[in-house]
């Protein structure tokens, strides 16, 4: 995590987070690195869909065509949260945790990941390579501490690898 915080830092970049069945994990993660205050804007905990809704500004369609968990209601928590905070970089996630809710569709441990990040001049090359949204299944089925670690491991890991 502290990788991750030194990577902000040296594009003076800021993040925030939007959370769903991850419940805040993501945005401990964060603030529990020593100076993470330079970099860290806010966290959205938004179980509920009139949160996502109302606070986020996810769209009342997504929600009834796609669902809460689902790629585009992902995308529209992240760059709501981005957009609500001032942040650089929104991060979201959303999913059935477990170890209940599952269906056939969307089973325990389906995971999206949203990304949304503002682009300038010096990271308009990730645009094309910015992570934004993951499907999570299997052996970590269920788990939350995975969920919001990935979050944050793939959007660094799209920094190291574009060469940055």
């Amino acid at each position: 995590m502290e990788n991750f915080i030194n990577l902000l830092k040296k594009y003076n970049l800021t993040v925030s987070t939007a959370e769903s069945c991850t419940g805040g994990l993501a945005s401990k993660r964060i603030t529990e690195v020593s100076g993470s205050s330079a970099v860290f804007t806010c966290g959205v905990c938004s179980y509920a869909n009139e949160i996502k809704a109302s606070v986020l500004g996810v769209s009342e369609e997504t929600l009834a065509k796609y669902g809460a968990v689902s790629e585009q209601t992902a995308i529209e928590m992240a760059n709501g949260v981005r957009k609500l905070s001032g942040a650089d970089i929104g991060i979201s996630t959303t999913g059935i945790a477990g170890p209940t809710g599952g269906t056939a569709e969307k089973p325990v441990g389906l995971v999206y990941i949203g990304m949304e990040q503002r682009f300038t001049e010096e990271t308009e090359h990730m645009r094309n390579r910015a992570i934004r949204a993951s499907r999570l299944r299997g052996l970590f089925a269920g788990t939350m501490n995975f969920a919001s670690s990935a979050a944050l491991a793939i959007y660094s890991c799209s920094w190291w690898s574009s060469g940055s």
